[in-house]
């Protein structure tokens, strides 16, 4: 009798920081659902997003390719004056590999890679969307941005009431609820919008942080009660799994798509910085996995592990062979065996934005062996360190290290070269 293929559910984030989580230290925040997946699977404690920001993290992981490779080096927005991408329809996404070999393919949350017909849920390999199509909400309880109501099931304009992270939650339990006993695996990408600004969280999960730590400040506590609020709903979408009786057969992925947002109350301690630079702090990234029967509970890994190689793993794991370029590497070897080494590899993150810092410019990082070459925004000097020996970015290397500087920079060069050939805006000049 051959084993079933697992169901694969994948929990998307948003600027959730590494210090964040009470399985990380984080300072006065109870997660005890999200840290159990540490618990019960693997740690990677060197999880990178592909990117400092939201859409160019989820196109990597979609697609398993650099952000930039697939025309989204920076945040698709509302606005198109202000939107730094536009998602290559030519792009072949996980959902479409995942089909061919006979996955359910379902998104329940945030979306924000586009919102042309050509690049809805829809159209770029789900079966069924039910979640926000924007970029960001304004407000979790009305679902508005500029204004607008974000919320879809599929195309169907909806209205629903209550706190996105419990409809979220609600409406991704009802799909694993349902796909209980069904011949086909699913695959679940579930994207939450929270712990993303505004720090909304319901008023009772503040008054349960004030109760326990008085002593917090407002900002993070708002923020703490916002995030243990998220971590009530993942509990309550692994006690779906469980009841069902899918959870021994299903893969779950827990991750963000960038750092914590200071501003906002986050904590990427121990590493320098937050969401929007490319220093550790804003693409270093908690990422646990469980799967019964298969990773050995309370492990954890130091391999250079990155959200586009989640694409080439779950291919590996539903067998489908992938047959275009992809930048992204299968972890499978990890999942098997903590100790398991990967391929070396260059990693290399990219950002484009617009404002007064950045002017419609890009910044890049990249990644060599432990030592790493950044700019944090588009007019910044270069900067070297090595992130083995220094993981909170303190001594600049630059400086002390030219051949190294003029190494890394002659990676930098060629994958912005490369990224160059995909158009990230849609249409000809006007």
């Amino acid at each position: 009798m051959t084993t079933p293929p697992p169901n694969i559910l994948f929990i998307l984030v948003d600027d959730l920081g590494t210090g964040d989580l009470s399985a990380n230290g984080g300072p006065g925040v109870r997660t005890p659902h999200i840290d159990s997946l540490a618990a019960d699977g693997i740690r990677f404690n060197q999880c990178y997003a592909n990117s400092t920001v939201c859409s160019p993290s989820r196109a990597a992981l979609l697609t398993g390719r650099y952000p930039d490779r697939v025309g989204v080096p920076g945040v698709i927005r509302q606005k198109q004056e202000d939107s730094w991408g536009y998602f290559d329809p030519r792009a072949v996404t996980l959902p479409d590999m995942l089909r061919t070999a006979g996955y359910e393919t379902l998104l329940v949350g945030k979306w924000h890679l586009g919102l042309e017909d050509e690049n809805h849920p829809c159209e770029r390999g789900f079966d069924e969307f039910h979640g926000f199509i924007d970029d960001m909400m304004d407000d979790y309880w009305t679902h508005r941005r500029f204004g607008k109501n974000g919320m879809r099931h599929n195309r169907e304009v909806i209205d629903p009431a209550g706190h996105a992270t419990d409809l979220f939650t609600d409406w991704a339990a009802e799909r694993i609820r349902h796909r209980s006993g069904a011949e086909r695996p699913f695959f679940l990408y579930l994207a939450y919008n929270a712990p993303h600004t505004p720090i909304q969280p319901p008023e009772a999960w503040i008054a349960k942080v004030k109760a326990r730590e008085p002593g917090l400040d407002s900002r993070r506590t708002a923020y703490n009660a916002l995030v243990e609020h998220l971590d009530d709903a993942v509990g309550r979408v692994l006690a779906a799994l469980q009841a069902s009786g899918q959870a021994g057969n299903t893969i779950v992925v827990f991750t963000s798509d960038n750092g914590g947002r200071l501003q906002a109350g986050a904590c990427n301690a121990p590493f320098r910085g937050g969401k929007a630079d490319m220093y550790e702090g804003g693409i270093r990234v908690p990422c646990f996995v469980r799967w019964p029967g298969h990773i050995q509970a309370g492990t954890a890994s130091d391999e250079v592990v990155m959200l586009m190689d989640f694409f080439a793993t779950f291919c590996e794991v539903a067998d489908v062979a992938v047959r275009h370029e992809i930048e992204g590497q299968s972890i499978l070897p990890l999942l098997h065996d903590a100790d398991a080494r990967l391929p070396d590899r260059t990693c290399y993150w990219v950002r484009r934005e617009g404002g007064p810092r950045y002017l419609g410019n890009a910044y890049h990082a990249i990644r060599q062996g432990t030592l790493k070459l950044l700019h944090n925004d588009a007019f910044a000097p270069l900067e070297l360190y090595d992130v083995a020996r220094d993981p909170c970015e303190a001594q600049d290397l630059a400086g002390s290290r030219p051949a190294d500087l003029k190494a890394l920079g002659a990676h930098m060069q060629e994958h912005i070269r490369r990224g160059g050939a995909t158009p990230w805006q849609k249409g000809k000049p006007t």
